[in-house]
């Protein structure tokens, strides 16, 4: 059984991608839970930009604005 592509350059960039997005699905679903724990209305648009989004810079900044916001605007604040 020939095991290269497993060793190749491209499956180690399809590796690091997926990792890529499920952390950044993470970093997304822990945004979405400070604001739900807080009683935060979370409308579809919102939701939808948040776990879409695929910068975790970006992601990082709401993810620590989430725990202080009292609307979902505080998160997205300066954006």
């Amino acid at each position: 059984m020939d095991l290269s592509f497993y060793k190749s350059a491209i499956s180690e960039e399809i590796r690091d991608e997926g990792r890529s997005e499920g952390r950044a699905e993470g970093i997304a679903q822990g945004i979405l839970l400070f604001l739900a724990r807080s009683g935060v209305d979370v409308p579809d648009e919102a939701r939808e930009r948040i776990t879409t989004c695929g910068d975790p810079d970006t992601l990082n900044r709401w993810l620590l604005r989430a725990p202080a916001a009292q609307s979902v605007e505080d998160v997205f604040a300066d954006e």
